[in-house]
This record gives C-alpha cells, structure tokens and sequence, in this order.
C-alpha cells in the first residue's frame, strides 16, 4: 500500500510539473555557464546581453522594486542573469492576453450598468466621495450602485452560514470563482447543493487557480464536477514552462447568486477558513455579502473570467435579474449608502487595488484602520501609510503574529520600523492567523476584497473587492478591527530587529520582496 502510495507521488502531474521546471532552470544554467567557461566570446557576448537587459529594465514602464531586484539579481550573477530574465518573461504572450482581456471589457461595459448609474447621486450627497468614485467608474469602468443592502461577515463561520443559506434558495444560477478550493467539510457541505442544484437545471459554474488547488485537489477533480453536471475551468493551468505569466494567478473570490446576492471576501473553501481544522491558531478572516444591484457588479466581473479563460461569448444581458429587482424605503436605502465593486488584473498597468487602497489613505483625515495577512509593499503605500500618520491621522494595521510563510513573516517585519518611526500603529493578531483584507477610514468609506499588501496580490494577480460609501456596514467593519485590537500585541521599535544579523537578512530579504 506505501509502495503504491509513493509510486503514485512519483508519477503525478505535480511531481512531473516541479521536476521539469527544475530541469529547465538547471539546464539553462549549465548551458550558459559552460558556454562562457569555454568560448571567451561567449562570456562577453552574455555580459553584454545582462547589460542590454538591464537598460531594458529601467525604462520598462514597471514598478520600481522589480526594477531594483532584476538589476540586483543581474549583477549577482552577470553571466546568466540577463539570460534568466530573457527566459521568463520572453518566452510568455501578454500582449495576446491583454488584447484579450481589452476586448472582454469592452464587450461587457454596457452590461455594468444594467441596474442604472448613482455616480451622480452619490457625488451630489457626498461630494467628498468624488476622486474615489470618478476613478473606478469613469477610469476603471466600475460604476457605483444604490440599493444594494450589504452585510459585513466578521468570520469564516459566519460566511460559511450565510453562503449555505442563500445558496438553497437559488433560482436560475450559482457562480463561484476562487484561489483555493479543498475537499473538506466546508466545500464539501457546498458541493451538495450545487449538485442538488444543477439536478433541479441551474447553470453552475466554478473557476479555481490551478497552482491556489495544486496540492490540495485531485487530478480528476474537475471530471468527477463535469460529471455532475458543473461546468468547471481551471484557471491558468500549471505548465512545465518557465514563464512569468505563471505568476499570474486568479486570486479572486467570488460566488454569485442569480445576480441578486453576492459575496468576496478573504476567504477561499477549505476548512481551516472556518476553524474545523487547526493551522496557524484561530483563522480571522472576513467578507461581505451584497443583496440588491451591486451584487449585478460581481457576477459581471466572474463572467468576464469565465468568457475570457473558456473563449465563450455569453449574452450578458441573460444573468440580468432587473425586472426581478426588490424596492425599499428611503430610509433603508439611505442606511445602505452605495457600493462600487471593482476588479483588477496584472496584465494592464493599471494597479486598480493598490489605488484604491492609496486614495483611502491620501483622503483620511481622523483615522484608517487596516486588515493584512502580509505587509510588503513598494514605496508608493510606504509613503503613504507613514505621510498619513505624520499628519495625524491614526493609522493602525493589524496582521498575523503566527504566519503560514516564515519567509514573508520576516520580510514583513523589515517594514515595521520605519512604519512605527513615523506614527503608525502596527499590531500583530497573537490569537492565530489574520487573513483579513479590510480598510475602513473616518466612519465614512471601506473597501472588503482579496487583495494582500503584497506585490503578488497587489501586481501580479487577478483581484476584486468593494468599495462601501457611507452605509451602517462601515461600522461594523470599524467595530470589528477594533474587537479585534484586544487579541493583538502592538508592536514596538525593540520588536523590530533585536540584532544586526536579522536586521542584515531582512534588508537582503526586502531586496527579493517583489518576488515572494
């Protein structure tokens, strides 16, 4: 039986997958480096071409940390590093990709506004809002919405719940798009009423990453769904192919319910989300739920995923519930506020959540009060974060205090000091691990979504979130932080770095951070 067992292992598709990776990266290598040891020319003619690279690299409209650490990685090894970086990211297609993606959104522009356009409503009872808004809808092309009730999910269970609930009553549809998706009691109690469903003839689609699901599903897992009557695609599959579009992974979590209620949050379908299994102490996590027109938003953002990875072309307008659509009194409406979902994707060089997150900031004027799993971030948040707290504004983050990565735990930790020099509050959830990704300002504004303050998520993955404009829910994602605080260590300068050997590897250690 163990025999068969690691026969198996052997033998999979990710053994297979990791292996020829390897193999790639080794080869290329002993390639160039032989070459060069033998053939003088060849050494200065791969000199040259690392010094190409590098002026490539600085004029590349890019980030400024990846900039800093190709250049560094090229001058550490300047026989091979400029063929390295030539291997990733010439051998991938993202202008193919990008036209791709351009056309998607144009097709489905229309469709956003479906439910009607409160951009100017919104801008004439809360003119404050007006950057914010004009950027996502009018740029990014995310309109605002009205009446769209919304319910804060302070935890995995309590969104475990909610999904259950609302999933039974579907009528004509279920969508869920996530990084990770993992057999257990969470997705498994899930599967049984999407199964139940598309027994009754709903349309059931699920998207999951490929490398998010690679050791955590089995290889038939999406026959076993089709099988059921599901439709499922894999996001991106995991190829031996050494690429940088490998780095582009669907990080989003979605699950939309005949347009009228969805959800995205930072929780992806596997137990340890809802504390049935233990892997880093108790899991805090959160997402919110929206019943009414904005809900419209995030469907349209899951379909323009679905048509963009199965190359179909679904008439929007189908998934469309309007005629459906519930009225409210003023009052409620009112205590509901307006939402603005919104997505974003690395292949643009539009970074629609890191500016998101940067207007927030730049327009607080009391408090921001922020949610993180990791705390790695390029110049332009840095700045921000520590502008904000040196003009008063009390800014205070909360992350883990016990990590899933020690790697990017230590590289988090490099950012503290300077953060805790200029006013910032940093506290880390000694509880277990935060996963959270909430920023609430000034009782008037928040966003609930998928996006780290990290470079993967910030730059390199598809993401999504929503944008909530003066409602009741701002609060209780305000009451949640603060509920939170007591279970949370602040942290302190001595905390920090207590010697200069760890100061060393975090400064190394930052050099890489656009990479982890």
């Amino acid at each position: 039986m163990a025999k068969n067992k690691w026969l198996k292992l052997v033998f999979s598709r990710r053994t297979l997958v990791i292996f020829t990776l390897l193999a790639q990266i080794f080869l290329t290598i002993f390639i160039v480096a032989s070459t060069s040891m033998y053939l003088k020319y060849s050494y200065w003619f791969l000199i040259f071409l690392s010094v190409i690279v590098c002026i490539y690299v600085i004029n590349k409209r890019e980030k400024a940390g990846y900039k800093l650490t190709w250049i560094f990685i090229i001058l550490l090894f300047p026989i091979f590093g400029g063929v390295l970086y030539i291997l990733l990211n010439f051998w991938s297609n993202p202008k193919k990709l990008r036209r791709s993606i351009d056309r998607n959104i144009r097709d489905s522009r229309e469709a956003f506004h479906l439910p009607g356009n409160c951009f100017d409503e919104l801008i004439d009872s809360h003119p404050d809002f007006k950057t914010q808004a004009h950027y996502l809808q009018k740029y990014a092309g995310f309109p605002v919405y009205g009446n769209t009730k919304q319910e804060y999910l302070p935890s995995g269970e309590a969104f475990f719940y909610k999904v259950m609930e609302k999933m039974k009553k579907a009528q004509k549809y279920i969508f869920l798009e996530f990084f990770i998706i993992k057999e257990g009691m969470m997705f498994n109690s899930i599967l049984k009423i999407l199964e139940m469903k598309a027994a009754e003839g709903l349309d059931i689609r699920i998207i999951y990453d490929d490398l998010g699901c690679f050791f955590t599903l089995p290889p038939d897992f999406r026959d076993k769904l089709d099988m059921k009557g599901i439709k499922t695609f894999v996001f991106n599959p995991f190829r031996p192919i050494v690429s940088s579009l490998q780095n582009n992974r669907d990080h989003r979590k979605i699950i939309s319910i005949d347009g009228k209620v969805a959800f995205t949050g930072g929780l992806n379908l596997a137990d340890e989300y809802i504390n049935v299994v233990e892997r880093f102490g108790h899991w805090k996590d959160s997402a919110v739920m929206l019943e009414g027109d904005g809900a419209w938003s995030l469907t349209l953002i899951f379909l323009q995923m679905w048509n963009l990875s199965t190359k179909e072309k679904d008439d929007y307008s189908v998934f469309y519930s309007g005629e459906e659509r519930e009225e409210h009194t003023d009052e409620e409406l009112k205590t509901w506020g307006y939402v603005q979902p919104y997505a974003d994707n690395p292949i643009d060089v539009e970074n629609v959540g890191e500016h998101v997150y940067i207007q927030i900031i730049n327009q607080a004027k009391n408090y921001v009060y922020i949610n993180t799993p990791y705390l790695i971030v390029d110049d332009n948040l840095l700045s921000a974060l520590m502008l904000a707290a040196k003009s008063g504004v009390d800014v205070r983050i909360i992350t883990p205090h016990r990590w899933d990565k020690w790697i990017v735990a230590i590289t988090s930790r490099s950012y503290y000091m300077r953060l805790i020099q200029a006013g910032v509050k940093v506290y880390e959830y000694t509880s277990g691990f935060n996963h959270g990704k909430t920023f609430v300002s000034d009782d008037k504004i928040a966003t609930v979504g998928t996006t780290n303050l990290d470079f993967r998520s910030l730059y390199l993955h598809f993401e999504c979130g929503v944008l909530i404009y003066s409602s009741k829910t701002i609060m209780a994602i305000k009451e949640d932080f603060l509920e939170t605080m007591p279970s949370s260590k602040e942290m302190t300068i001595k905390d920090c770095a207590k010697n200069s050997f760890q100061r060393i590897i975090q400064d190394l250690l930052r050099i890489f951070a656009p990479l982890m």
